[in-house]
């Protein structure tokens, strides 16, 4: 993992990000105020839960995973982050002053590290910023009750074929985990060996095809059927 500074185009990437567009000049340089090129291999800790929450991220290439660790010792991933996104932006602003998960390198990537001074300083130099920074972490927080209500009344199944068709690019069949499968059963809460049968049966019945991450959706109406009940309409 190796820093350097920015080049000509890493700026300018960012500052086209929504939560930037349009920001006058003296804000856009409180912003890429200190900011450096990091370059990660697969697998690198960008951070860790509980350090000093002192740099946000913007993915330049590859992706940046967000995971922590459950009592039982396995990996919870929550999300992955891919080019164009802004990660920990919100950690900036914590009370306690820590990152609350772990930040790690989903295959080699490379992200312009920027400073949380900078972020606090354009937000009080230029308030537009900060309404869009509450309507984002509004926005998130509403997407996680509705996560809450999704894990507390739908089925195993459910969560699966949601995340299956979510994948999906398009209108086309064939999808990647970007999970193991030990990851993704923590991810929807369900126990490995159930996740491991759901699959199977989904085989037997012709619903999809595929092993280990490679999969084909066979049958999409199925599916769609299977997670509509579930789903919220906003």
């Amino acid at each position: 993992m190796t820093k350097v500074n920015p080049t000509e185009d890493s700026p300018a990437r960012v500052l086209g990000h929504p939560l930037f567009r349009d920001a006058p000049p003296e804000v856009a340089r409180l912003l890429l105020r200190d900011a450096a090129i990091l370059h990660v291999e697969d697998g690198d800790l960008l951070f860790r839960e509980g350090e000093d929450a002192v740099e946000y991220l913007y993915v330049v290439s590859g992706g940046i995973e967000v995971l922590r660790h459950t009592q039982d010792g396995q990996e919870r991933v929550f999300h992955i982050f891919r080019v164009g996104q802004l990660l920990a932006e919100t950690a900036m602003f914590m009370t306690h002053g820590r990152y609350p998960m772990h930040a790690r390198a989903h295959g080699d990537a490379i992200a312009l590290c920027l400073k949380r001074a900078g972020l606090q300083a354009a937000c009080r130099a230029w308030p537009d910023l900060a309404m869009r920074l509450l309507a984002r972490l509004s926005d998130r927080v509403y997407q996680r009750v509705n996560e809450v209500e999704w894990f507390s009344d739908s089925t195993a199944a459910q969560r699966l074929a949601d995340y299956l068709l979510r994948l999906r690019p398009g209108e086309g069949s064939s999808v990647r985990l970007p999970l193991t499968q030990r990851q993704l059963a923590a991810h929807l809460g369900v126990r490995a060996e159930t996740l491991s049968r759901l699959l199977a049966d989904w085989v037997a019945q012709g619903r999809i095809a595929g092993a280990r991450r490679e999969w084909v959706l066979l049958d999409p109406a199925f599916l769609d059927d299977l997670a509509q009940p579930a789903r919220r309409s906003f």
